[in-house]
């Protein structure tokens, strides 16, 4: 899936940069958010260096984009990881499922 520059949430416009992953706290995580920068980042390498499978891309893309979509709506689940990673994998599953 090729991912936006840009998307609009609710009245606030994000960028989306790819980069390579980065640690938070001392462990490595594929992406993130920033609201107060209006930045989702989105990780295209492990660790290691070698390159993330797409759907691992797609799925963590979705993953920020509903930290997004809930925080915009002021809901407490936005927090939930738990919560997050259950609903952006499925998410992802049906978009990558789609057949036009």
């Amino acid at each position: 899936m090729q991912l936006p520059k840009k998307i609009k949430v609710g009245k606030k416009w994000y960028t989306v940069t790819k980069r390579l992953t980065h640690k938070i706290n001392g462990k490595h995580v594929w992406g993130g958010i920033n609201y107060d920068e209006a930045d989702i980042r989105v990780g295209t390498h492990r660790s290691n260096g070698r390159p993330l499978p797409e759907k691992e891309i797609d799925t963590t893309f979705w993953h920020e984009l509903t930290h997004a979509i809930l925080e915009d709506m002021g809901s407490k689940l936005e927090a939930d990881e738990k919560f997050v990673d259950a609903f952006s994998t499925r998410l992802s599953n049906a978009v990558r499922s789609a057949k036009f």
